[in-house]
């Protein structure tokens, strides 16, 4: 790949990462299944409801965040690929309720280091100029490292 394009992406992209004390196979389950997503995705301060998440290609998720401050986020995707307990691609939208629609694609992966995972989400964006959107407007960035932090605290809680 080209140097421009490389950069081109870099400028569109959001990485986070985080390694977490559970075996991939739990942070599989606990990503993949709504009851367990409800209880800890989002930054902190947030609840989530989910309407539907089937967990396959083509399958949808329909979620509603909803912000402390009592504002409703509702986000839609479709999965595009999905290797257990490897990989998750999928097409994101979502929107502050009443503000302007957010797309990007989504690849998270899941790195088994013994008894821990490295999660890692690639958020990429049209454009860089929607990539600063999300950051500026959404907090993204650190709503995105928040949202790991939850998930790290919540497979510390759960005895499965």
């Amino acid at each position: 790949m080209a140097k421009e394009n490389l950069d081109d992406i870099s400028s569109r992209e959001i990485v986070i990462s985080r390694v977490v004390d559970a075996p991939r196979e739990l942070v599989w389950k606990v990503w993949t299944e709504a009851e367990h997503v409800a209880k800890w995705w989002g930054p902190n301060g947030f609840t989530c409801t989910i309407e539907t998440m089937d967990v396959r290609p083509g399958g949808m998720w329909k979620l509603v965040m909803h912000g402390p401050d009592g504002v409703d986020y509702p986000n839609k995707s479709r999965f595009i690929e999905v290797v257990k307990p490897e990989r998750i691609v999928f097409s994101h939208g979502g929107a502050k309720e009443g503000g302007p629609g957010v797309h990007f694609e989504a690849t998270w992966t899941f790195e088994a280091l013994g008894d821990k995972t490295r999660v890692t989400g690639r958020l990429l964006f049209p454009t860089a100029a929607k990539r600063d959107f999300v950051v500026k407007e959404f907090g993204a960035i650190e709503g995105g490292k928040q949202n790991l932090e939850r998930l790290a605290e919540y497979l510390k809680e759960i005895n499965l």
